[in-house]
């Protein structure tokens, strides 16, 4: 819902400032400006409601939102918390989450290729290939060498002289395995301590000869008194946070 009302708004705005540029425009007009050759405000909003529908792929695919939603997810199972927190609320925390995170690599897009179209100082082509880099800065930083080596010899391309050589087509499968073995790496950790406390209390009820009491009822509580006493949410999102340092 959160990102609905958000390419709604980007529609919106759009939507505003084509009419305010030119309140009649063409269709399948082209205008000449700053030198070069740009497209006519309907073309824009075209071109921007066909980018929004893959604006999920690409929250997904090139965004730090795939780690932190799994992490999260695998949280709530460690814990035995089967619908708690809903899936909507991890959801809201991971966008949050995937924002703040991803804001200086969006600034520097917004400051290097978008503010400038949107200046006519670039062209639409121009933009695309300044907005590039900053994204492939953040994808080499938090990629393995081991994940691009491999598309790089299932693709049969030849062997990039420089991180700037290396084509989106190998980098970004391979920073989705990479953000995925991190996630589930960051899953184990969360994972034993809970586990730890589910044995002991299995223990004690096979001890005690209930055979009959499910332990997850017992752990329940305690794995939840644990969690609140080491402030679990803090410690959490701060490790998820300085993992994209």
């Amino acid at each position: 819902m959160l990102l609905f009302l958000v390419c709604v708004v980007l529609v919106l705005l759009m939507a505003s400032w084509a009419w305010a540029e030119d309140p009649s425009p063409s269709i399948l007009s082209f205008e000449v400006r700053g030198g070069g050759q740009d497209l006519s405000p309907i073309l824009r909003i075209f071109f921007l409601l066909t980018f929004l529908t893959f604006l999920p792929a690409l929250l997904l695919c090139l965004t730090s939102f795939t780690r932190i939603l799994v992490v999260l997810s695998l949280l709530r199972q460690a814990i035995g918390l089967v619908q708690m927190p809903p899936n909507q609320v991890l959801i809201g925390l991971a966008l949050i989450l995937t924002f703040f995170t991803m804001a200086p690599v969006w600034d520097r897009i917004h400051q290097e290729a978008i503010l400038p179209y949107m200046e006519h100082r670039l062209s639409m082509e121009e933009a695309v290939q300044k907005a590039i880099p900053p994204l492939r800065d953040f994808l080499l930083r938090q990629t393995r060498e081991k994940d691009i080596a491999l598309f790089v010899n299932l693709s049969h391309a030849q062997r990039p002289r420089t991180p700037a050589d290396l084509p989106m087509r190998i980098l970004v499968p391979a920073f989705i395995i990479s953000e995925l073995k991190a996630a589930f790496q960051i899953g184990f950790l969360l994972y034993v301590p809970f586990l730890v406390i589910d044995m002991v209390v299995a223990s004690v009820l096979l001890s005690m000869g209930m055979f009959m009491l499910p332990p997850v009822m017992v752990s329940l509580p305690f794995k939840l008194m644990l969690f609140v006493l080491v402030d679990g949410w803090y410690l959490i999102v701060g490790s998820l946070m300085k993992s994209f340092a």
